[in-house]
């Protein structure tokens, strides 16, 4: 019988047992044999365990307890006010489930198209006049590509940079940037002496000293040692090589725009316009070599640059009620009407006559390199409408058809460089070949189309590395539209 107790014993753990007080009461002194008991293990299966007998057993009083253990006949079961402690075994532990991730944002492709467009158009308005030339939007208002560049820069750049400096602080923040300024340096060094051989070899090659006076590189073939230091400190440029020198100096600046943008972005933007309204009142520009001033003085186009930092640090979110209100939207079609009219008047003499004197007076000179005020209401009356109806979820974005200007977009250094390369092929394919309109529509398609396939080989590119562990790509600089 003991065997059989300790086999039976033997499939079920043992569990702990409490001592009990002495039975009282008139049966506590009679003898009973103990009785089997019927308990359920711990994992559910079912033991009958029949308590071992003793000369002498404290008896069972008809409110005692069934003993849950063996170790119960022989310490007493515990009193009926207080349950018996039984150990459970507990449940097993689930598998461990995988952390949640916030899905990443979609990329704000509006950005890259638009960039990519201004790519496009700033290429176009390098040539000669051609056709294509009358599809950019210089034709028909105050502004052109630049101030969409300068614009989405500022935003890319404060989107990038501004969420290092939150994330990683001011010091790894500025450290990114002045990387990415010497990146821009070093392209626009490289630019300049590429620049400079592709113009000498075809002026001498065809005996044309007209391509060295056009392109601006006749003071550098004259004294080419001062030429190249005063292109080292940006302040001598070829033709069509003033955006790159204004963009270093505002991206120069910017880890202090962003140190304020992160604490008080209307008082930064404040300030901007203040330096900017000192830039017309007292003339602030800087210099060029060997005479004159920058083509875009960043006095004045870092008013553009901020802004569009501005709405990248939330300024965009604070205007979506005025940009929503209809009054905004009839105010902007109303002023790109004007502005249209008056842009027909360069073009049709016979209605020069119909502005009112007074008004050319107040208007013209309409100055590029000091930023007019005309331009820059142009331009945000351009982005007031887009925005309005280009909303960011557009399924056209991820048409086949527009892929090309969003991937121009996404690498905008590097096709804008091409860009300056291909502007002077085709300005000398126009000269020396045929100039026709026939040869000017194919110059700027053939352009276009090795902008585009150039984009989608750096795109190509950029992703065999990621996936190849080789390069490592910022997310936000992807989530602000690429590189800033």
């Amino acid at each position: 019988m003991a065997w059989a107790n300790r086999q039976r014993a033997g499939r079920i753990p043992p569990q702990r047992s409490r001592p009990s007080p002495p039975q009282r009461g008139p049966t506590a002194c009679k003898a009973r044999p103990a009785e089997p008991v019927a308990k359920s293990s711990p994992v559910g299966v079912q033991a009958d365990i029949s308590a071992p007998r003793r000369d002498v057993a404290p008896a069972r009083s008809p409110m005692t307890p069934v003993a849950s253990s063996v170790a119960e006949p022989i310490a007493g079961a515990p009193p009926a006010s207080i349950p018996p402690q039984v150990e459970t075994v507990p449940p097993p532990a689930p598998p461990p489930q995988p952390a949640l991730q916030k899905p990443a944002p979609k990329r704000e492709l509006r950005l890259d198209l638009f960039r990519g467009l201004a790519l496009w158009l700033i290429f176009i308005d390098h040539l000669p006049a051609n056709i294509l030339t009358w599809l950019t939007i210089r034709n028909y208002g105050f502004s052109d590509a630049t101030e969409i560049f300068i614009f989405i820069s500022g935003y890319t750049a404060a989107f990038v940079y501004g969420r290092a400096m939150r994330d990683q602080g001011v010091v790894v923040a500025s450290a990114r940037i002045m990387k990415r300024v010497w990146q821009i340096y070093v392209a626009h060094v490289f630019l300049f002496t590429i620049f400079l051989a592709e113009i000498s070899y075809v002026a001498n090659s065809f005996q044309n000293p007209l391509y060295t006076e056009e392109m601006g590189i006749l003071d550098f073939l004259k004294q080419p040692d001062v030429t190249i230091v005063q292109a080292l400190l940006l302040r001598f440029r070829p033709v069509n090589m003033d955006v790159l020198p204004l963009y270093i100096v505002l991206m120069f600046f910017l880890p202090p725009i962003l140190w304020m943008m992160r604490r008080s972005p209307d008082v930064a933007l404040a300030l901007s316009t203040f330096l900017y309204a000192a830039t017309w009142q007292f003339d602030l520009h800087l210099t060029a070599y060997p005479s004159g001033v920058w083509a875009f003085n960043p006095y004045a186009w870092q008013l553009l640059f901020v802004f569009g930092a501005w709405c990248a640090m939330g300024g965009a979110q604070r205007l979506s009620r005025v940009l929503a209100s209809p009054i905004t939207l009839w105010v902007a079609v109303a002023y790109l009407l004007a502005a249209f009219f008056v842009t027909l008047t360069w073009h049709m003499p016979q209605l020069f006559h119909t502005l009112p004197k007074w008004l050319e007076q107040w208007m013209y000179p309409i100055d590029k390199p000091n930023l007019d005020v005309l331009r820059f209401a142009h331009f945000l009356a351009l982005a007031a409408i887009t925005v309005r109806f280009l909303h960011r979820d557009w399924r056209g974005l991820n048409s086949i058809w527009l892929r090309p200007l969003i991937l121009c977009g996404q690498h905008s250094l590097e096709i804008f460089c091409l860009g300056i390369f291909l502007a002077f092929a085709g300005y000398f394919v126009l000269a020396e070949i045929a100039g026709g309109a026939v040869m000017h529509f194919f110059v700027s398609l053939t352009g276009i189309i090795i902008m585009s396939a150039s984009a989608w080989l750096f795109s190509w590119y950029k992703n065999a590395a990621a996936k190849g562990g080789s390069q490592k790509t910022s997310p936000d600089a992807d989530l602000a539209g690429g590189d800033a």
